[in-house]
C-alpha cells in the first residue's frame, strides 16, 4: 500500500499525473515558443510535474534505479525553473534559465514516457525489447533533437515582459 493505495492504484494516479503534467507542458511550450504567458498552464505543468517525480520515489525499491537518477534531475531542474520564475520572475538571464530548465523537466517525462511505452506497448517491445535496440535508441534520439530544437526556439521567441 502506498499513501493508503494498491500499488495498481498508485501506478494509475502516478501515470494520470505524468500524462497531465506532459500535455500541460505541451501547452506551455507552446506559448514560449509564441511568445505568450501561460500562467494557469506553467503552474499546473510544474505542479503536476514535480508530483510525477515525487511520487516515482514512492514505488517499492531495494536500491537506487535509473528511474530515480531521472527523477532527481527532473526535480533538480524543476526547482531552479520555479526560482526563476516566482523568485527571480525570469528578468535578464533568469527568463533563459526557466526555459531551459523547464523543457528539461518536460523532456525528461518524455523520455520516460518513451521508456514506459518500448516497456508496456507490445508492439513497441517486439521492436526493442531490450530497449538497446536500434528503434528504441532512434526513437530516444528523435526526442531529444526535437527537445535540443524546441528549447532554443523557446530560448529566442519568449519575451515575458513583451507578453504580458
Amino acid at each position: 500500500m502506498m499513501l493508503g493505495m494498491s500499488l495498481s492504484t498508485f501506478t494509475a494516479v502516478h501515470v494520470i499525473i505524468g500524462l497531465v503534467g506532459i500535455g500541460s507542458g505541451i501547452v506551455v511550450l507552446s506559448g514560449l515558443l509564441s511568445a505568450r504567458r501561460r500562467n494557469g498552464w506553467t503552474g499546473l505543468f510544474l505542479l503536476t510535474t514535480v508530483l510525477t517525480s515525487v511520487t516515482g520515489f514512492g514505488f517499492p525499491f531495494t536500491h537506487l534505479l535509473p528511474s530515480h537518477k531521472v527523477g532527481i534531475i527532473s526535480l533538480v531542474a524543476l526547482a531552479i525553473a520555479i526560482l526563476a520564475l516566482y523568485g527571480f520572475h525570469m528578468i535578464g538571464t533568469w527568463r533563459w534559465i526557466y526555459v531551459v530548465t523547464a523543457m528539461m523537466a518536460l523532456y525528461l517525462n518524455v523520455f520516460v514516457l518513451v521508456v514506459q511505452s518500448f516497456e508496456k506497448v507490445p508492439a513497441l517491445k517486439v521492436m526493442a525489447p531490450t530497449q538497446s535496440e536500434p528503434p528504441f535508441l532512434v526513437a530516444q534520439f528523435a526526442v531529444l533533437a526535437l527537445f535540443i530544437v524546441l528549447t532554443i526556439l523557446a530560448v529566442k521567441k519568449f519575451h515575458p515582459d513583451a507578453s504580458r
